[in-house]
């Protein structure tokens, strides 16, 4: 029987390295000179420091830009509110969402579900999901009807097995 299973991953190797790079942009560019701004890669989150508001929303859109050039998707990424920090400087967080959680493993077999596909059949195992169904056809289906929907996070599809 085929199955495949659908994940959400992050490469932060490559997260790393737009950070890597943003902070060296940060470090030359004229209009980020004296103001401190840098990019912290940490545990399943980064942390953008500058000593305004303006550098620090600047900073994020340089950030932005070099995750999409590394062709990792902004979706991963959840922001968090701009803080205060010491002397006047501006903190802010971003976590990086990996896996599917409940919620979106809901909406993922609800989804699948009203395909009508026959025989389709999709489980929930941690933070993946297994489809599987009688004919290879039915499963590239499903695939192609992911791909064009939007569930907010980013969709990669694995283990393909006839």
């Amino acid at each position: 029987m085929p199955t495949f299973d659908i994940v959400s991953e992050v490469d932060l190797q490559e997260v790393r390295n737009a950070v890597d790079q943003t902070n060296r942009e940060a470090a030359t560019r004229f209009d980020f000179k004296n103001t401190d701004s840098q990019v912290e890669f940490g545990d399943k989150e980064l942390v953008l420091q500058s000593s305004t508001e303006d550098r620090l929303r600047a900073l994020h859109q340089v950030l932005q830009e070099k995750l999409v050039k590394r062709q990792v998707s902004l979706k991963a990424f959840e922001d968090g509110r701009i803080e205060e920090a010491s002397k006047g400087a501006a903190r802010q967080r971003i976590s990086i969402r990996a896996g599917i959680d409940q919620e979106h493993a809901k909406g993922l077999n609800r989804f699948i579900k009203e395909l009508g596909l026959k025989g389709v059949a999709s489980q929930a195992q941690g933070d993946q999901l297994r489809v599987t169904g009688k004919k290879r056809d039915d499963l590239q289906a499903v695939i192609a009807a992911c791909k064009t929907h939007d569930f907010g996070i980013p969709l990669q599809f694995t283990n393909f097995r006839d």
